[in-house]
């Protein structure tokens, strides 16, 4: 009896479907410095645009979107999947003050259906536009007998540059510099393995409607990443006294933001800065969870944080606000170990 390829479960014709319905959205995301590649084996990037830079550091990151992805298959919901992706990865690179300059991704199923990774390409590209950056390849990979057929998982990689002089980080904080907090669109792409133990183990589900609520719980759970890396730049760029970002991501607000500090300098945090959004008390009141752990486990409605010299802070806040990304004065830097806490 003779066999195949599609018969061990891999559909060729599906994949070069799904990669002709994603050629017009991932071509959204395009840069005048990508090069056509006709074979579509690599993606090219023209490096004269270095030639600009005095000392150009190429900056890179990778990352995924973890069990989100979960959540994205139950609801049926692929569109918004690749924008998380891209905030976890392009956002890494501004932190270091880098434009980020393009994106790869990588995308393993159970079975290739083309609409369903379109879907999730599609979401991807819309990230790279919103980030300033190109994807200029990926793959889709299936694995029939290792994945579900409805079972998926994805990962990017970017690249960005930064000229060496204009590196941020620890470094350029000082004492008495203005902490920054901008507003995160949710959850974003962090905690949610304790999301989904809340789900299991209580009343609520993703077709909940809590009253403090606008939709369903899922579709709150589902709200795409907030990309800020467009934002970042232009708060350097405009407002010259950015020393340093700090990405909320898994850890929490004070163990990311004490990354971004020096030995000689504690960050002190004002939580009556701000007021935490209903759908993470939705979660810590029906999972039971201690404070201490939604510290470290969420965002708490803070996605990025900015240190910024004192006498630039008021105009730091007027071009995140004017910019639509809402903005507040968290804190404050103080003499210290290199600590993040709470006044």
């Amino acid at each position: 009896m003779s066999t195949s390829y599609e018969a061990a479960g891999v559909d060729i014709a599906a994949g070069e479907r799904a990669v002709e319905l994603m050629k017009a959205r991932v071509a959204r995301s395009r840069r005048p410095e990508v090069v056509d590649d006709a074979s579509g084996f690599a993606g090219l990037f023209d490096a004269s645009a270095f030639l600009k830079y005095r000392r150009p550091l190429l900056a890179t990151s990778t990352d995924g979107v973890g069990t989100k992805v979960d959540l994205a298959r139950r609801l049926g919901i692929y569109d918004t999947i690749g924008r998380d992706l891209v905030g976890m990865v392009l956002d890494d690179l501004a932190v270091c003050g880098a434009e980020p300059l393009f994106m790869t991704d990588y995308i393993a199923c159970g079975k290739v259906v083309p609409e369903r990774i379109a879907d999730i390409v599609g979401g991807i590209a819309e990230g790279c536009a919103l980030a300033g950056a190109a994807l200029v390849g990926g793959e889709t990979a299936e694995h029939p007998g290792l994945l579900g057929e409805d079972e998926f998982d994805v990962a990017g990689a970017g690249t960005g540059v930064v000229e060496a002089d204009g590196l941020l980080g620890p470094d350029r904080v000082r004492s008495g510099d203005a902490v920054i907090a901008m507003a995160s669109s949710g959850i974003h792409s962090n905690g949610y393995s304790l999301v989904r133990h809340i789900l299991a183990n209580s009343g609520l589900t993703i077709e909940s409607t809590p009253d403090e609520l606008s939709g369903t719980l899922g579709e709150e759970l589902l709200t795409p990443t907030r990309i800020y890396a467009k934002d970042m730049l232009a708060l350097v760029a405009e407002t010259g006294g950015v020393h340093a970002f700090a990405h909320i991501t898994g850890g929490g607000l004070t163990n990311n933001l004490a990354r971004s500090l020096p030995d000689s300098v504690d960050a002190v945090l004002r939580r009556d800065s701000w007021t935490i959004p209903p759908l993470f008390e939705i979660l810590r009141a029906h999972g039971d969870v201690p404070r201490s752990e939604m510290d470290k486990t969420f965002n708490l409605g803070v996605g990025m944080v900015a240190i910024v010299a004192p006498d630039t802070a008021d105009a730091a806040l007027r071009l995140l606000n004017d910019r639509g990304v809402p903005s507040w004065l968290l804190g404050e830097t103080v003499p210290g170990t290199g600590a993040c806490a709470y006044a």
